[in-house]
């Protein structure tokens, strides 16, 4: 039998990494709703809007705390990867959004919330420490 114990700053930056990905899923759940509203309000525009913003500030924010729950707290280095996929699909979303490309902008925020479900599934689960 293995005890592995975990310190303070390792649990502050697991937290920190976990909450990170609930603020983004719930980010691109808003996004979704958003533009549901887009279609049928004046006022959804605004809201979309506003929405995609704090959803790529919620992406940057995530993957600073898979860097922090690597380096300093010592977790597994895969989180990183799994969030700089997600800033880089978030980065293509924006630029479809903009450029007004639906027929790929919705299926890719789709993915995007599966994605991300699957991803807070897999923290929330332990599957954040896994191997190096």
């Amino acid at each position: 039998m293995v005890i592995t114990t975990t310190t303070q700053p390792a649990r502050r930056s697991l937290t920190l990494l976990r909450s990170s990905i609930a603020a983004q899923t719930l980010a691109i759940f808003y996004q979704a709703t958003t533009a549901g509203l887009l279609l049928s309000t004046s006022y959804g525009e605004t809201l979309h809007s506003v929405g995609a913003r704090v959803m790529y500030g919620a992406s940057m924010v995530y993957l600073l705390a898979a860097v922090l729950a690597w380096r300093p707290g010592g977790g597994p280095a895969r989180p990183i990867l799994y969030a700089t996929g997600f800033l880089v699909l978030a980065s293509v979303q924006v630029v479809l959004g903009v450029t007004h490309h639906p027929a790929l902008h919705v299926p890719l925020g789709v993915l995007m919330f599966g994605l991300s479900l699957l991803d807070l599934g897999r923290s929330l689960t332990g599957g954040t420490r896994g191997a190096r």
